[in-house]
């Protein structure tokens, strides 16, 4: 026997178990590395967005505009000073109650105007001006009557002579031409004097500083029932003609005024529904009245001109509380729906000239372009595009595309 048999015969045999632990190493092994050959794919694999998401739902949907209003008294009245005088110190209040007729405040006549030394020396050489020119007038007057009567008897000589034809008719014809001019003379002499004595009787009554002899006054009345809105004047002193002093009006009968752009005005209309908000209580319902027809000019915060155009809303419920410019929430509504298909407005955006969202569907964004119908504060309405229940992406960000792998929250 050879040497190599005798080998291979005290050689040890591989026992089975050791043969099993091998291929468990060897498996786990390559276990391993496709693990770690995993890993690394995912490593490298774009991680999901998070997003945030809404789904489509049948919802109510109110088309508003909404702007800020003020309350204030429908029919006021502003009570003037009728007359220039003093003005007594008016005792009412705010608030008070007053009738037709009442007594709201008195005007005494106003006192006598002093003068300085050098305007009453003015005055002074004025009427003695004024005075002078009456004594001319007085004295012209009187050569105008001694004229008078020398031209009238001549007239009459004159037309006696002519009947017995010792004169000729241009003659007499002179004569009656002198006598009615000397008769003019008187009148126009007349006419002066009057007016030099209403000078010096205007300059007489202007150096007098006496108080007026009337201290009666003129009283100024309420024109309507009502209540003081406002004492615009309340303090004794000087008050010149049409001078406003006090507002009259009912406080019950309450209107608000509110300013919108012209762009909305035009979608308004009288009979539309409202709701008053931020005045203090519980919302209150109104209706619109009226829209006016002419627009004005307000500068916005930013600066901007806008066109703007008061709308008259009247409230349908109890606003005892509401006052004169007292600040309120408009809320008026265009158009109200009950069970409308709708999206929220942050999920639609432009896709050139076509309205789109993106909806995700088994974690991947799709875009989806929509018809939309009426648009509300915070919902959009799809007429076409979307079906109930569908999900969609809120503000969708440059990172969002077709495709996408999103994670909604």
């Amino acid at each position: 026997m050879s040497k190599s048999t005798t080998l291979q015969r005290n050689a040890p045999r591989s026992h089975p178990r050791h043969l099993v632990r091998r291929w468990i190493k060897r498996i786990a092994l390559g276990l391993g590395g496709l693990a770690g050959l995993a890993a690394i794919i995912y490593a490298w694999l774009p991680s999901p967005i998070i997003v945030d998401a809404a789904v489509v739902s049948r919802t109510a949907l109110d088309v508003e505009v909404d702007e800020d209003g003020q309350a204030r008294v429908r029919d006021r009245f502003v009570v003037s000073a009728p007359i220039s005088g003093t003005l007594e110190r008016i005792e009412l209040d705010a608030g008070s109650t007053v009738k037709r007729g009442d007594r709201v405040a008195r005007i005494a006549p106003p006192d006598p105007v002093l003068f300085d030394e050098r305007t009453r020396t003015e005055m002074t050489a004025r009427l003695a001006v004024a005075r002078a020119r009456v004594q001319q007038a007085e004295t012209a007057i009187a050569r105008a009557v001694i004229a008078r009567d020398a031209a009238v008897r001549e007239g009459a000589r004159a037309r006696s002579l002519f009947e017995r034809s010792a004169i000729s008719g241009a003659e007499r014809d002179r004569f009656d031409s002198e006598e009615q001019l000397a008769v003019r003379a008187v009148a126009i002499t007349e006419t002066e004097r009057a007016a030099a004595a209403a000078e010096a009787a205007a300059i007489r009554a202007t150096l007098d500083q006496r108080k007026p002899t009337s201290t009666a006054g003129r009283e100024v009345v309420a024109p309507v029932d009502g209540r003081v809105l406002r004492v615009i004047r309340d303090s004794a002193g000087p008050v010149a003609t049409g001078a406003p002093l006090v507002e009259i009006g009912d406080p019950l009968s309450i209107e608000i005024v509110v300013d919108v752009l012209s762009t909305d005005a035009t979608r308004i209309r009288p009979g539309l529904t409202a709701s008053l908000e931020g005045w203090g209580g519980e919302p209150l319902p109104a209706r619109v009245t009226r829209v006016e027809p002419s627009a004005f000019t307000r500068i916005s915060a930013l600066g901007v001109e806008e066109q703007r155009v008061n709308v008259i809303l009247e409230a349908e419920g109890p606003a005892l509380s509401l006052g004169d410019g007292f600040r309120v929430d408009v809320r008026i509504f265009l158009w109200r729906g009950a069970a409308v298909l709708a999206v929220p407005a942050s999920a639609v955006f432009r896709d050139h000239d076509r309205w789109a969202v993106y909806a995700i569907e088994d974690d991947r964004t799709h875009l989806r372009p929509i018809v939309i119908g009426h648009r509300g504060r915070s919902m959009i309405e799809i007429a076409g595009g979307l079906e109930a229940g569908a999900m969609v992406v809120l503000h969708p960000g440059d990172r969002v595309r077709e495709g996408s792998r999103v994670d909604p929250r």
